[in-house]
């Protein structure tokens, strides 16, 4: 009851115009920031690892910036759950879209999409262009697990293969043409992870980039969606030359240049990374934990 009552404020909110919707979204944010102890904590906690070199105050504000961005996006979100498709394009420009074309020509593609905060509204952007694949992990609560397929899904039949489901799907999706969209910057536990650095810290991190890639012959193609600057501008999708001489062959090497890749682009935006979630969660054995 309670998850069907908050989609349909959510559903009220895609009605009102961009820079009113952008606004209320950073006031939700600020909300979360102020009652949500556990995630205030573990963004402060990631802020800490990640920008030693800013003291306190700075990392506070920073906090602040990242909440008020994570609100906007999460409003600006239900534009890309309920509106229609031309609202949705000027919602997200996408720019450098001849590097998606010439590399899905080419043969099997892994769009390589870390977890800025306005990720969702770049898969359902791109699901607009071009069917493809991509991971789905699915949610505890049912009706809100239902939502988010529908939504992922509204345009086209965008295949969503179950992490609990292994990569055979996803290895024969891409043999057989489709882009995966994937977000492998997520702590999901030791297993199938490397330890490798990102932000100078350990961080258990998924190697299945290099190696979907060495078993498909699949190009990896990276693309970062930023939010506008001010509330109410669009977003830009944009992506990245494919990687050239990639994988290697060696699964570590190859998962830390991901990550330096993705920490690159979250310093650029730092406010805009996704914070909220434990990213140094699982430790190296005889480390102490962070959260």
């Amino acid at each position: 009851m309670l998850t069907r009552l908050a989609l349909a404020v959510l559903w009220l909110l895609h009605l009102l115009p961009r820079p009113l919707l952008a606004r209320l979204g950073e006031g939700i944010g600020l909300l979360l920031m102020a009652f949500g102890a556990e995630r205030r904590n573990v963004v402060y906690t990631n802020l800490a690892l990640c920008f030693p070199q800013l003291d306190e105050a700075e990392r506070s504000r920073l906090a602040r910036r990242h909440f008020r961005a994570a609100g906007r996006a999460l409003a600006d979100a239900t534009i890309a759950w309920w509106s229609p498709a031309e609202r949705i394009r000027r919602l997200a420009r996408v720019e450098g879209f001849e590097h998606f074309h010439r590399a899905v020509e080419a043969g099997p593609t892994i769009i390589l999409a870390p977890h800025f905060v306005g990720v969702d509204i770049l898969a359902i952007r791109l699901s607009l262009e071009h069917d493809a694949i991509s991971m789905y992990s699915h949610q505890k609560d049912p009706v809100f697990d239902r939502f988010l397929v529908s939504r992922r899904t509204r345009f086209r039949p965008i295949r969503l293969a179950s992490r609990q489901d292994g990569i055979k799907p996803v290895v024969r999706a891409l043999r057989q043409g489709l882009p995966l969209f994937f977000l492998p910057d997520m702590d999901f536990g030791a297993r199938d992870a490397v330890f490798v650095p990102f932000f100078g810290v350990t961080a258990a991190t998924v190697d299945a980039l290099p190696r979907l890639a060495a078993i498909t012959r699949a190009t990896v193609l990276p693309v970062i969606v930023r939010q506008g600057r001010r509330p109410g501008e669009a977003y830009v999708v944009r992506f990245f030359p494919t990687w050239q001489n990639y994988p290697t062959g060696d699964a570590i090497a190859d998962t830390r240049r991901m990550n330096a890749f993705i920490e690159a682009h979250a310093r650029d935006c730092p406010e805009q990374y996704y914070w909220l979630h434990k990213r140094f969660k699982t430790r190296p054995e005889g480390e102490e934990k962070f959260y």
